[in-house]
This record gives C-alpha cells, sequence and structure tokens, in this order.
C-alpha cells in the first residue's frame, strides 16, 4: 500500500495488522480519487471508517487541509498514528476511537461542515445508507462537497439518499464506488 499522488506520492503506508480491515486497494483508491479530485485546493474531510489512513492520507497528500479519522478498532487507530507520524502529518489531523455513527453525532455538536467525507466500511456490516441520512439531517456535508462510499457489488444503494443525489458509480471487479453530492434543485421559472 502506497500514496498514490500528490506531496507524498510513492510513500509507503502500514497495514492494520489482522485480518479485521480490507484495504483499499492503490488501483481502486487511485480511480476514486480521479472520480473526486483529483486534486484539493484545501478544505475539510472526514474518514470514517479510517483503516490504516490511507485515503485520508492520499486527500491530504491531494491537497485536503485536515482530515478528521474515525474508526472504532484500537489496531486501526494505532496504524493511523503510526502513517500520520511517519509522514509528519500530526498538525493536519485529528484522530478518534468511535463507532461511526456516534463519531457523527459528536461532529453535529461541532457544526462542522466537510468538503469530503470517506465511507469505506467493512463490507459485510455496511451501514451506508443510515450514515448518510444522518450526514444529510445533521448537516455535515458543505453546499459543494461529496460524499465518496466503497461498497461491495452486492449492495445496492438508491439514487437519491436525504438531500443527496448519487452523480457517479463505479465498478472495479467486486468493489463499487458510489458518489453523492446535494441534489439541484430545479429553480423552474419562464
Amino acid at each position: 500500500m502506497r500514496v498514490v499522488s500528490g506531496k507524498l506520492k510513492g510513500r509507503q503506508l502500514k497495514a492494520v495488522p489482522g485480518m479485521n480491515t480490507r484495504p483499499t486497494t492503490d488501483k481502486v483508491k487511485e480511480s476514486v480519487f480521479n472520480i473526486i479530485g483529483p486534486y484539493f485546493d484545501g478544505g475539510l474531510a472526514l474518514d470514517l471508517f479510517g483503516g490504516s489512513g490511507s485515503l485520508g492520507i492520499e486527500a491530504l497528500s491531494r491537497g485536503i487541509d485536515k482530515v478528521i479519522f474515525v474508526d472504532k478498532d484500537g489496531k486501526a487507530i494505532q496504524t493511523i498514528k503510526q502513517n500520520i507520524e511517519a509522514f509528519n502529518l500530526e498538525s493536519s489531523v485529528e484522530i478518534y476511537r468511535n463507532d461511526a455513527a456516534r463519531a457523527l453525532n459528536a461532529l453535529q455538536k461541532r457544526e462542522v461542515a466537510f468538503d469530503l467525507i470517506l465511507l469505506d466500511p467493512p463490507y459485510k456490516r455496511h451501514q451506508l445508507e443510515d450514515l448518510i441520512h444522518k450526514i444529510s439531517d445533521y448537516q455535515l456535508l458543505s453546499k459543494e462537497g461529496l460524499i465518496m462510499a466503497e461498497h461491495s457489488k452486492e449492495v445496492e444503494l438508491p439514487v437519491d439518499l436525504g438531500t443527496f443525489t448519487r452523480t457517479k458509480q463505479e465498478h472495479y471487479g467486486l468493489t463499487v464506488i458510489s458518489v453523492y453530492r446535494f441534489a439541484v434543485k430545479d429553480e423552474g421559472g419562464n
């Protein structure tokens, strides 16, 4: 696993020990960022299922200013911290050990809005629809922001979720990338 592009291009990432996480392959990660970026002019990102920190670190490498990492697994949190320290990114991150839904509740109280939200939950325990509805209800996405959801091909996400609409969906073998943004309201008129 490595950083694919940007200022940290080519740097190796530590993987989470054990079999509890499924890292996004470099090929899929490169495709994800070609869809959602590929580069950013600053902004705040949320990596809600941080794992090794691979997706959030890639976002930092490509120009995001700050990433909040969340994962409920202790080994994942340790791996994120090790990767962040190895790349000297401590001033650009916050790292929390928490359940995804509870983390969203806490973030709502902070009244933050993210420019990029990365959702890559375990395929077997995905709760993407509920989480995207919460993000919508809690107004956690900025007006121009987007949500990237990685899921298995067995998961069918609706086109419209909360105040968001799916603007892109790409298939990579067993993996599907779904991108959501605010639905554009039809102004109508004469």
